[in-house]
């Protein structure tokens, strides 16, 4: 991803706040053949305060992306949407797409039996607890054999990252009566509305503005 220093994201709180917020993964490696890429839910890692990742993969991706052995490049990806460039009112304009993007990379480690299982079942807790009536991992009808056979079949990982790249491009380069009129466009009613997009840049215009979050 090509950095922009006007819409570079530098903030490691924000950085994790994006990460957690939106845990669908892509995930990149160099194989042999070519590229390969994967997607699947990947957690900040509960023990540390900086970028470091936990996930898993389903047996063979392991081998697919050399896991552990070859750099693997882990994309995260914000609320993101079409600008019309009819919200810029008279000004010479195009249509641009807003977005916020997070890409690690680096060389994963690989977890142990117990260390995965508890990545499961952190992953577990963390969407099913949503639910009125949660099925947690370890509660019937699954009983332990059952637990650890489908854990037999994933390969878990920690990844720290060695390269951070991330990118949120919220018409920080306009002036703010125009980034208030796209705020306004996106929370309406309309074909791009966009809740989300327009909650992202208004956390980031009032980050800009000095309000507090």
């Amino acid at each position: 991803m090509r950095q922009n220093p006007s819409f570079t994201l530098a903030d490691i709180a924000e950085i994790r706040r994006v990460i957690d917020g939106n845990p669908w993964a892509t995930i990149v490696s160099a194989a042999p053949d070519g590229l390969v890429a994967s997607h699947y839910v990947v957690l900040l890692d509960e023990d540390r305060d900086d970028l470091t990742i936990v996930g898993h993969v389903g047996r063979p991706d392991d081998l697919i992306h050399g896991m552990g052995e070859r750099e693997l490049l882990v994309m995260f990806q914000g609320p993101h949407g079409y600008i019309s460039p009819g919200w810029y009112g008279g000004a010479q304009a195009v249509p641009t797409w807003n977005y916020t993007a997070v890409h690690l990379a680096g060389i994963p480690e690989i977890l142990n039996a117990d260390e995965n299982l508890a990545v499961l079942d952190r992953l577990v807790d963390r969407f099913e607890g949503r639910m009125p009536e949660p099925r947690r991992m370890w509660e019937r009808p699954n009983d332990e054999a059952f637990v650890n056979r489908m854990a037999a079949g994933t390969v878990g990982f920690r990844l720290t990252p060695t390269r951070v790249v991330a990118k949120r491009k919220l018409s920080q380069n306009k002036p703010a009566e125009t980034i208030e009129t796209v705020i306004e466009a996106l929370s309406e009613q309309g074909p791009y509305a966009n809740a989300a997009l327009a909650a992202e840049m208004r956390r980031a215009q009032d980050a800009r503005t000095g309000v507090q979050l």
